[in-house]
């Protein structure tokens, strides 16, 4: 009985120590569970965090694009107002030449031709006068002469300079070696670019897009989002050189759809 009696309490000692491990093992598992499900949601949450950034971003490189688009219009507005300017100013000054030209052969003539001695007194006053009121609108025309010639200046610079910047502003070139855009911006944070070129000119979402620099190739990027006239590509890091980098005004050619 005395031996039965002790083979139980040893028998319920390792059930008890088994139950133990048991328990312990368990507690283990849903720590680590836990553990593992915290990562997750907090990778998530920062996956999301960093979409809505990245999201962000593009709405306001977006953005930009779309002021520099806004501003484009207005200067070419501004251009043509120029241009209407200048022309009606050309036609005023060669108006007023023509006017200040009459004007000085009205005054060159009687002064080659004096009146006779025995004129009437009153015709040579009359001719006095006309001649004093012509030689007023010679002197008001000349100094109409000197303003519009100022404000022909001045508009002359204005059109220049916005001719200037005209043709110095990246636009999106097109010949046989396929589609050709610009990069209008780059987000270095996020590893994406704005294109100067979209739907329109037959660009598609996941195509891929070679960068080129000076005509030599520095990268890719991978169209993630199309617009009408323009696009947003995510740099393909693993496919630039250490220490090269995407930059505003180099050039992209369409390489095809990976999809």
């Amino acid at each position: 009985m005395i031996l039965a009696s002790v083979g139980l309490l040893f028998l319920s000692a390792v059930f008890a120590v088994l139950n133990l491990q048991k328990v312990s093992g368990l507690r283990s598992e849903i720590g680590q569970s836990e553990a593992a499900r915290r990562s997750g949601e907090q990778q998530r949450a920062a996956r999301e965090k960093q979409l809505k950034e990245r999201e962000a971003a593009v709405a306001a490189a977006t953005a930009k694009f779309g002021d520099t688009q806004n501003n484009v219009v207005t200067r070419e507005a501004e251009l043509a107002k120029l241009q209407a300017e200048k022309n009606d100013l050309q036609t005023k000054l060669r108006a007023n030449e023509t006017e200040i030209a009459d004007l000085r052969k009205r005054i060159e003539e009687p002064e080659k031709k004096p009146v006779a001695g025995n004129a009437p007194s009153a015709s040579a006053a009359d001719l006095q006068a006309q001649l004093d009121d012509a030689k007023k609108q010679l002197d008001a025309a000349e100094r109409e002469k000197i303003l519009l010639s100022d404000k022909m200046k001045v508009t002359t610079e204005k059109s220049t300079q916005i001719e200037t910047e005209r043709k110095h502003r990246p636009a999106p070139a097109v010949n046989n070696a396929g589609i050709r855009g610009t990069v209008l911006a780059v987000n270095q944070a996020y590893n994406f670019v704005v294109l100067s070129l979209g739907a329109r000119q037959g660009v598609e979402a996941n195509s891929e897009m070679l960068v080129l620099r000076g005509g030599s190739f520095i990268g890719k990027i991978r169209i993630s989002s199309v617009e009408p006239a323009t696009a947003i590509g995510d740099i393909i890091t693993s496919s630039l050189a250490r220490g090269v980098q995407v930059q505003p005004g180099d050039t992209v050619v369409y390489a095809g759809n990976n999809s």
